[in-house]
């Protein structure tokens, strides 16, 4: 029987060979392109992983052409200090470039891993699909289900793409350099400030022992004041009270004794012998004297050098390992605390009128040596910066100025660690760490002896006979005209160096005339007059004044804003060094003596 017309016909049945619809493609082919960006990115990792490990191995940065250059040259320059620094760089950027490569094969291993597994996944996946794509069946929003395929696909890719991205970032991120990103890293690295890593630590003395010797002109800091309240202020020369010992000095000089710890230490010399002198502290008997001699570059023939000034005018300095010795030719040698000779050199004959008395000063780790003389520029007057260990050159400045037998000081200010210098027409100011003048003021004339201080953050110089001078030590370049607090003219000394307790400055001058003036603004708060002749700078010792006169005539005052006479004691002996004062004790080097005041023990 035939179909009747109007009856409909069955649809025709799906054939298994037809294509997969749009949608399921679009998934396969998302897993296919996820699956060709991880093993793009694999590939192109272990390529660049390859490259690195062949460049390290035959281009061995320790093997550099500028590397061995530089260290060739330093082996023809042992003290050029610039090039050590050079090299020193040079040599940590090849350790962190060496560190870092290392440290992206460790990264570069796991994104390998991680790359691997993303390729392994979305090809596995793509196959699985291919191999059973479904069969079509009527779905009620194919638009739908279509766009919900695109989007998972383009959403793979995404993640693919995201993956690479950061694991990109994190390789720019982990291989930062590990330089210094600061100027006190740099300092540091260079040897300006803590030793390197590895590096030994030097042996230098702390703050508090500084503080609790004399180890210097004028003591720790030049500054001559003490915060000891035990230090004798009178005695009696008839009946012997007040005085330890006294012993006689070998040789003559008008240096000034320092003290450390249980031994005192004082120079002598002659045109035919230099020495060093260290006394038992207690007792005052020789320990040692050891002549500086074979100095590398000393003179044959000795410089003259006036009576009045000596072979030995310049005070020596310690730190507590080592004793440092000027002398007026040119000799510069350190002793250990025992004696024996450490290193020596010659700086080359001063050419002073007068004979060379500037005392050698103190910083960490470092000798300073203002060197000045008739003849400025290069090879006359220069400040020199030693390593106080071996003698060796850390840097020299040359100096602009004359002959000058003023001492510099050490100083923190403005934020800056400052080696403040005298010498006709200038104050400078040197920064520590490498030399560099920090500023310069105009104000100086006339034969420089006096030596600046630091006191109420003023540098405090004597332009001899004229002017007392208060300068703000916060300035840069010229600061002649803006850096001057006050100027005081009345009783100006000119041998002599000043003395401040913080608020009140005292002055005395060869005359005699004593004068204390404000350290604020430099005006006249007294002034005595002693009546007797004096060469050696006052001190502060527990607030008290002591002035030392040529003849051995020791006043002690109020260190005050009211003129008071404490003590008035007497030596017989001439006196031009200055006081060194410890714990229970105060030493003077006389013409012929060497005297210990007090009558506690010695520590």
């Amino acid at each position: 029987m035939s179909a009747t017309p109007n009856q409909p016909s069955a649809p025709p049945a799906p054939s298994r060979t037809e294509s997969p619809p749009e949608a399921g493609r679009a998934w396969h082919r998302a897993l296919v392109a996820t699956a060709w960006i991880a093993g793009g990115f694999c590939v192109v990792l272990c390529a660049v992983m390859l490259y690195g490990h062949l460049a390290a191995t035959t281009n061995d940065p320790w093997k550099s052409p500028q590397l061995i250059a530089l260290k060739a040259k330093l082996v023809a320059e042992p003290g050029n200090e610039s090039l050590k620094q050079e090299i020193r760089k040079l040599d940590l950027e090849f350790r962190q470039h060496y560190r870092r490569r290392l440290a992206l094969d460790g990264l570069g291993g796991w994104l390998l891993l991680g790359g691997a597994l993303v390729l392994v996944l979305a090809a596995r996946q793509a196959a699985d699909l291919e191999k059973k794509l479904p069969l079509p069946r009527p779905k009620s929003e194919p638009a739908a289900q279509a766009m919900r395929l695109s989007a998972r696909a383009r959403g793979s890719v995404a993640v693919a793409g995201g993956v690479v991205a950061l694991s990109l970032l994190t390789l720019a991120l982990t291989a930062r350099t590990a330089l210094p990103t600061k100027q006190a890293g740099w300092d540091k690295l260079l040897g300006k400030g803590g030793p390197a890593e590895g590096a030994a630590v030097p042996d230098l003395p702390t703050p508090a022992e500084l503080q609790a010797n004399w180890p210097r002109f004028r003591g720790w800091d030049g500054n001559a004041v003490s915060s000891l309240t035990n230090t004798p202020l009178s005695w009696d020369a008839k009946s012997g009270a007040g005085i330890a010992w006294k012993t006689a000095l070998a040789a003559p000089g008008h240096s000034s004794p320092i003290v450390w710890s249980n031994r005192v230490f004082v120079s002598g010399g002659t045109s035919a012998q230099r020495e060093v002198f260290c006394f038992d502290a207690a007792s005052g008997q020789l320990r040692w004297q050891r002549a500086i001699e074979n100095v590398p570059g000393s003179p044959a023939k000795q410089p003259e050098v006036p009576a009045d000034t000596t072979f030995a005018a310049s005070t020596l300095a310690t730190d507590g390992r080592r004793v440092y010795a000027l002398f007026a030719n040119g000799d510069l040698a350190a002793l250990t605390l025992d004696g024996a000779p450490a290193w020596s050199k010659n700086l080359g004959v001063p050419k002073n009128p007068y004979g060379y008395a500037t005392s050698p000063a103190l910083a960490p780790g470092r000798l300073l040596v203002q060197f000045d003389q008739e003849s400025g520029g290069p090879g006359g007057s220069r400040l020199i910066c030693l390593d106080a260990a071996t003698g060796r050159a850390l840097w020299e400045r040359s100096r602009q100025s004359g002959p000058t037998w003023a001492t510099p000081i050490v100083l923190e200010a403005a934020g800056k660690t400052q080696i403040i210098t005298l010498g006709l027409p200038l104050v400078t100011s040197y920064a520590l760490a490498d030399g560099n003048e920090l500023w310069r003021a105009e104000l100086l004339e006339g034969e420089l002896t006096p030596s600046p201080i630091f006191a109420g953050g003023l540098v405090l110089v004597v332009n001899p006979s004229a002017k007392l001078i208060a300068l703000r030590p916060d300035g840069a370049g010229d600061v002649t005209k803006s850096h001057v607090a006050w100027t005081a003219e009345d009783n100006v000394p000119d041998i002599t160096s000043p003395v401040s307790n913080g608020e009140l400055v005292f002055t005395a001058s060869s005359g005699g005339m004593l004068t204390c003036f404000d350290v604020k603004d430099g005006k006249k708060v007294w002034e005595k007059d002693l009546e007797m002749e004096v060469q050696s700078s006052p001190s502060l010792v527990g607030g008290r004044l002591l002035v030392l006169s040529l003849n051995g005539v020791a006043v002690v005052v109020e260190a005050g804003r009211q003129f008071k006479e404490i003590a008035r004691s007497e030596l017989a002996d001439k006196f031009l060094a200055s006081p060194a004062l410890a714990d229970g004790r105060m030493f003077l080097r006389g013409e012929t003596n060497l005297w210990c005041l007090g009558s506690a023990p010695a520590k």
